[in-house]
């Protein structure tokens, strides 16, 4: 794309580092990954926060105040965003400036049946195993789900920040990033990002599970 196609003149542009040429990325993200993977990030990152605010290709392009055949060239990965340009689409697009070149890798977390810290009561036979403590400043959900084998529960992603904690009770089940869900036994946990695609289906007939949705 040209220099003024985001609206703003090349004299009012930062410099690039000297062997920093267009498209290398060396500039804004130095030694973690070449500037055709730099820019195929940053487009996959446009792109996949766009949709998860629902909002059309002209209107984004719209409040970040570029050319709409910018935003089409930059989400293809055929552009070379400037720095400016990306603040101005986190802004439309309510998401730090972080999230576009290096957005939050899943995080999954396993505990099986039998591991975590146990604590146990003196006057009765009960034991209670942390599974995850509570973030500062966050909100938490809880779903008993009842499950039989079948059709895979497909959900779409959750507001940013939302994190599904899944205990299984009885049965077995799937659950987890769609790409990679985790097989789950009675007693199992697993936590992961909600604000990607994830799924649970039931293995077994009768499955039973805790799901805590925790929104920060």
């Amino acid at each position: 794309m040209s220099d003024t196609s985001d609206g703003i003149p090349p004299t009012d542009r930062p410099a690039r580092p000297s062997g920093a040429g267009a498209g290398s990325g060396q500039g804004s993200h130095p030694g973690s990954a070449t500037g055709s993977e730099l820019i195929g990030l940053i487009a996959a990152s446009i792109r996949r926060e766009r949709e998860r605010t629902g909002l059309s290709m002209a209107e984004l392009a719209r409040r970040a105040g570029i050319a709409k055949s910018t935003l089409s060239q930059l989400e293809s990965g055929a552009g070379n965003p400037s720095v400016e340009t990306l603040w101005a689409l986190g802004v439309a697009l309510d998401v730090p400036f972080s999230r576009l070149v290096d957005p939050p890798r899943p995080v999954v977390r396993v505990v099986r049946a039998g591991e975590g810290p146990v604590t146990h009561s003196e006057r009765a036979d009960y034991a209670a195993t942390l599974l995850a403590s509570c973030p500062p400043n966050a909100r938490r959900d809880i779903y008993r789900i009842d499950a039989q084998p079948g059709e895979t529960r497909a959900s779409d992603p959750h507001m940013t920040g939302t994190v599904e904690h899944v205990l299984l009770g009885a049965g077995r089940a799937l659950a987890g990033p769609t790409e990679a869900p985790i097989e789950l036994g009675p007693g199992d946990y697993v936590s992961y990002p909600g604000d990607v695609p994830h799924v649970f289906r039931a293995l077994e007939p009768g499955t039973l599970a805790v799901i805590v949705m925790e929104h920060i």
